[in-house]
C-alpha cells in the first residue's frame, strides 16, 4: 500500500497546487521525482515528528492542502499534542501512517502503532480510513484531498486479495446467525474464519465515521443479534461505536483485536503476531464459534 500512497499523492500534486507533502526523513526516495518537479511542497523536516505536525497546520492555515507522512508510531504518538492543536485550530491536514499496528516487526516496539486509531477516536472531527487492498488506499486517498477535512489513513504492508467499495460498511455475506464487522487488512481472514457459518460478514475500510446505519440494518435483519467485532488494532476500539448502535437492541458482543493484557518482547513476523494476539484465521474461527455456540 505505500506505493499506492506515493504514486498517488505524487500525481495528485501534478495536478492539483493546493496539494503539499511533509515529511520525517521516512519515503523520501519515493518523493525524490515530485520533489524535484515542486521543490516548494515538498518539506522534510528530518527526525522531527513534533515539527512535522507544527509545519503541516502553518501550511495548511495558508490553505494548501498538506499530506504528511512517517511510520504510524511517529506519527500519532511522538507529536499527540500537536495533533490535538490541529483541530484547535481548525487546519485541515491528511495523515497517512505506516506500518499499521507491528507489520515493522525486525524493529520492535518503537514501531508498533495499536493505540492509533484510539488515540484519533479522542478527537472530534477526524475521517479515519483503514484500506484492506491498495485500490482502497488509492480512493480514499483521492477522496481525502478533495475535502478540507482532517483525515488520518492507516496504511499496512498487508493486503486483502480483493479490493471492495469504499464509503460505508459493505455487506460481502449475508447470513442470520451473527454479524461479524471486520476492518481493513483483517478481512481475508474473517472470510477463510466463517466461510462454514450462516452470519452476515461487513467490511469497513472507514471506520470514523462509524457507519452506524449499515451495522443496525444487518443487526436487525439476521435472527440473532450476536456481533463479532475485528480490528487490527487495540481490541475494543470501536465498542462504545458498537454498543450506541445497538443501544436499544438487546445484544452480545465479542471484540477481538490487538491484545492489551501484555507487551510481547519478541520480535517475530507479522503472522507470529497475529497469532499471539488471536487475529490469524484459526483463532478467529475458534473465537467466533465458540461465541455463537
Amino acid at each position: 500500500m505505500l506505493f499506492a500512497f506515493t504514486d498517488t499523492v505524487s500525481q495528485a500534486m501534478d495536478a492539483d497546487p493546493r496539494v503539499a507533502v511533509v515529511l520525517a526523513d521516512i519515503s523520501t526516495p519515493e518523493f525524490g521525482a515530485a520533489a524535484a518537479r515542486h521543490p516548494d511542497r515538498v518539506v522534510n523536516v528530518g527526525i522531527r515528528e513534533q515539527l512535522m505536525i507544527g509545519t503541516a497546520c502553518g501550511i495548511a492555515l495558508t490553505g494548501l492542502r498538506p499530506v504528511v507522512h512517517t511510520i504510524a508510531s511517529f506519527l500519532t504518538q511522538r507529536p499527540y499534542e500537536q495533533i490535538k492543536l490541529l483541530g484547535h485550530q481548525g487546519a485541515a491536514v491528511v495523515l497517512v501512517g505506516y506500518g499499521a499496528s507491528y507489520d515493522i516487526t525486525e524493529q520492535g516496539r518503537t514501531h508498533f502503532a495499536p493505540e492509533d486509531v484510539a488515540l484519533f477516536g479522542t478527537l472530534p472531527g477526524w475521517t479515519i480510513h483503514v484500506p484492506g487492498h491498495p485500490d482502497e488506499a488509492q480512493r480514499l486517498l483521492l477522496d481525502a484531498l478533495r475535502t478540507d477535512e482532517r483525515v488520518y489513513v492507516r496504511l499496512s504492508a498487508r493486503a486483502n486479495a480483493d479490493a471492495h467499495p469504499t464509503g460505508g460498511f459493505q455487506v460481502l455475506r449475508q447470513g442470520r446467525k451473527g454479524t461479524v464487522l471486520t476492518v481493513g487488512p483483517t478481512l481475508d481472514a474473517v472470510l477463510r474464519a466463517t466461510a462454514e457459518l450462516d452470519v452476515t460478514v461487513l467490511y469497513a475500510s472507514t471506520v470514523r465515521p462509524f457507519d452506524e446505519v449499515s451495522l443496525r440494518t444487518a443487526v436487525l435483519a439476521a435472527d440473532h443479534p450476536d456481533v463479532v467485532l475485528v480490528e487490527p488494532y487495540l481490541v475494543g476500539t470501536s465498542t462504545h461505536h458498537v454498543n450506541r448502535t445497538l443501544v436499544h437492541v438487546p445484544h452480545r458482543l465479542l471484540e477481538l483485536g490487538v491484545g492489551r493484557d501484555a507487551e510481547l518482547h519478541a520480535y517475530g513476523t507479522p503472522e507470529d503476531h497475529d497469532r499471539a494476539h488471536g487475529l490469524d484465521g484459526k483463532s478467529i474461527a475458534a473465537a467466533v464459534r465458540r461465541f455463537l455456540r
